[in-house]
């Protein structure tokens, strides 16, 4: 059971939001597991269950890799038969530099970054990827980060500079670079003004 968008769009973006929502709690369940567990529970099965949350009614293969080409603007995604391989690769760079690479927003940079290039799933890449890079965000905090309007919220009311950070890592990554440093840059403004509203609002 699916809503399409061009059947009933208020249906469609009421389902969006109250799926985020549920997202949400979901991935502040993850994060509090994560800070007991460690990083090795960072896994396909929490992104799997992290975009199903993403995409419930939306699309009937929410929470498993896509079988299927996808093509996003002039980007085109790995061949779907390289996604598990491509994902695999994708958490050995997060588990084996996660002591190494102590920047607080360098490693989510890669995995908002890198999630969005490899786009493993139907629909919801863009949710499930930022997701992702709060979590790791918190967990190299050591915390669940209070806030009112988390760092997700903050990328989704101001699109463009994403974008472009986005932009500049395919740019490297096409030149046999990996320079995730202007989306590095972005989060962290981003989680400096989430702490920051939060110590006012204290």
């Amino acid at each position: 059971m699916s809503v399409r968008e061009k059947d009933d769009p208020e249906l469609y973006a009421k389902i969006q939001e109250q799926n985020l929502l549920r997202q949400y709690d979901l991935l502040s369940n993850c994060i509090e597991i994560g800070l007991k567990k460690g990083i090795e529970f960072f896994d396909k099965y929490t992104l799997w269950a992290l975009n199903y949350a993403a995409v419930s009614n939306i699309s009937q293969f929410g929470g498993r890799y896509r079988e299927e080409p996808i093509y996003v603007g002039n980007h085109f995604p790995p061949h779907f038969r390289d996604v598990p391989n491509q994902m695999d690769r994708f958490f050995s760079v997060v588990h084996e530099n996660w002591a190494i690479l102590d920047h607080p927003t360098v490693l989510p940079a890669y995995a908002l970054w890198r999630l969005n290039w490899i786009h493993p799933f139907v629909e919801g890449n863009g949710r499930t990827a930022r997701a992702a890079c709060y979590y790791l965000i918190c967990l190299k905090q050591g915390r669940l980060l209070p806030g009112k309007k988390i760092v997700p919220e903050r990328i989704r009311e101001n699109r463009k500079p994403y974008y472009a950070a986005l932009q500049a890592a395919d740019r490297a990554w096409d030149q046999g670079h990996f320079d995730v440093s202007v989306l590095a840059d972005y989060l962290a403004g981003l989680l400096r003004d989430q702490l920051a509203e939060q110590a006012t609002a204290s």
